[in-house]
């Protein structure tokens, strides 16, 4: 994933920017960029933020950058934003998607005439400097970036600032949101809308699915109306979103709440639970926990604390074996709150089950009686084809995918839309394989439907593939 913010001001703006991407660090670990325009020209700063907040290494940039225009990155990918050099000017860069269709693309750049590229990302060409290079095959940057989000297949939602102005795309399908903010003399365009409230600028209006802005300190031009079909990603709500944060009307937290409720009122129509407290993983897991609580009238309790003085960001290291020794570092139970007790547990999700398997078992450690465990999405039996949400190279990383393939062997792939279906045999006997593997209690995940309604939005407006695989 990233995070993407801007800022088009009538003075310098290098601090505005320098804040606003900051608040995006929950969206990424890997890279940090800012490039601002002034009366210096371009200016950019690139770090490695893998093991120090965004903050730490951009203090002393931000006190040299000067420019009215700037834009910024978060990434967990490419290092950017880029500059770059064309016959449509100078220009600087910054995207937030997945391109599946790559190779197929760069063989056509080469093919038309490219000879090379200068940007490398572990040993591959930089995504950022591709989609640039297919804008510059068109005659205007207007063009050049609905040209980009004709051809790409996967998601794409960018930011490109040139001397006069910048540009603002939101991803044709709108998997990924883009917001602008507004205030006296300036405006903001931004991945999450809640990074430029403690700035001044208050919500000026979100950007439509493919729809295309060029933004200057005067106003707000639109380069190319937004289409009719979204598909914005329901993980956003899920797991993505900060708690402030809203994506079409509809915030973070509130829908979690909303979400909680749904799978306690699922749970009292079984009957068959008694748990003597709810709880949340921290962080994502703690607003699901709160709607359910507030449903069944179980009392909430933090039975496991995140220790945040060293552990402050929710990404890992994408080194398998050292993601599950940080994941056990970072809880610290509390062992007065969990002895002798039947706990309900809730997390975003189960991904391989790795990280949820260790925080049950130092439950049960702890003295619990019982571990019953809620996702509060349905099982992920596709690997996300355009975000990339989770650090899976093969969807056999999943464990749903691991239990059906040796159930079923060669004929896996036939029968996935089975276990998608709650309440069908395979869908059951998946849930109970998963449940014994764990050791939890009892599992029982959040339904397809529910979590639709949890969002609000019509589901032929959101994104569920790594839960239906339909597109």
């Amino acid at each position: 994933m990233g995070g993407i913010f801007g800022v088009i001001s009538k003075r310098n703006c290098a601090l505005e920017l320098f804040y606003g991407v900051d608040y995006h660090s929950h969206l990424g670990t890997r890279r940090g960029g800012m490039a601002t325009y002034g009366p210096g020209g371009f200016n950019r700063a690139i770090h490695n933020i893998e093991k120090s907040p965004f903050r730490t290494k951009f203090e002393r940039d931000v006190q040299e950058m000067e420019g009215n225009m700037g834009i910024a990155s978060i990434s967990d990918f490419e290092p950017q934003p880029l500059l770059i050099q064309s016959h449509l000017g100078s220009f600087a860069i910054a995207t937030v998607g997945k391109i599946n269709n790559f190779d197929g693309l760069l063989k056509e750049v080469f093919a038309n005439g490219n000879t090379h590229f200068q940007e490398m990302t572990s040993g591959m060409v930089n995504a950022t400097e591709l989609v640039a290079s297919l804008i510059c095959k068109r005659d205007t940057i207007a063009e050049g970036i609905q040209y980009v989000q004709e051809i790409v297949d996967g998601s794409m939602t960018l930011l490109l600032m040139t001397k006069e102005a910048v540009y603002a795309a939101r991803d044709r399908l709108g998997r990924t949101p883009l917001i602008l903010g507004k205030k006296e003399d300036a405006y903001c365009v931004s991945f999450e809308n809640f990074a430029y409230v403690n700035l001044g600028y208050r919500d000026y209006r979100e950007l439509g699915p493919g729809e295309i802005v060029k933004i200057t300190p005067d106003g707000v031009e639109n380069i190319c109306a937004p289409g009719d079909k979204m598909r914005i990603c329901s993980f956003l709500w899920v797991y993505y979103g900060y708690p402030t944060s809203s994506y079409e009307g509809i915030n973070v937290e509130e829908m979690r709440y909303r979400c909680g409720s749904m799978l306690a009122k699922r749970d009292a129509e079984a009957e068959n639970v008694h748990p003597d407290m709810v709880a949340g993983v921290p962080d994502s897991g703690i607003a699901h926990a709160i709607g359910y609580a507030n449903e069944s009238k179980i009392p909430f309790a933090r039975p496991f604390i995140k220790y945040t003085p060293t552990w402050p960001r929710s990404f890992m290291p994408t080194n398998q074996e050292q993601r599950n020794l940080i994941a056990r570092m970072k809880l610290i139970p509390v062992k007065a709150l969990i002895e002798n007790k039947k706990l309900l547990l809730i997390d975003d999700s189960i991904v391989r089950g790795t990280q949820l398997r260790e925080t049950t078992e130092f439950l049960y450690q702890s003295g619990a009686k019982e571990v019953h465990v809620r996702p509060a999405c349905p099982p992920l039996l596709f690997g996300c084809k355009y975000l990339n949400f989770s650090r899976s190279k093969s969807e056999l990383d999943l464990i749903t995918r691991q239990v059906i393939l040796e159930k079923e062997g060669d004929k896996a792939e036939e029968t996935l839309n089975e276990y998608a279906e709650p309440g069908s045999e395979r869908y059951e006997c998946m849930c109970s394989e998963i449940c014994r593997r764990q050791n939890f209690t009892t599992l029982r995940y959040h339904r397809l439907d529910d979590l639709v309604e949890s969002i609000g939005l019509p589901k032929c407006r959101v994104c569920t593939y790594c839960f239906d695989g339909k597109e």
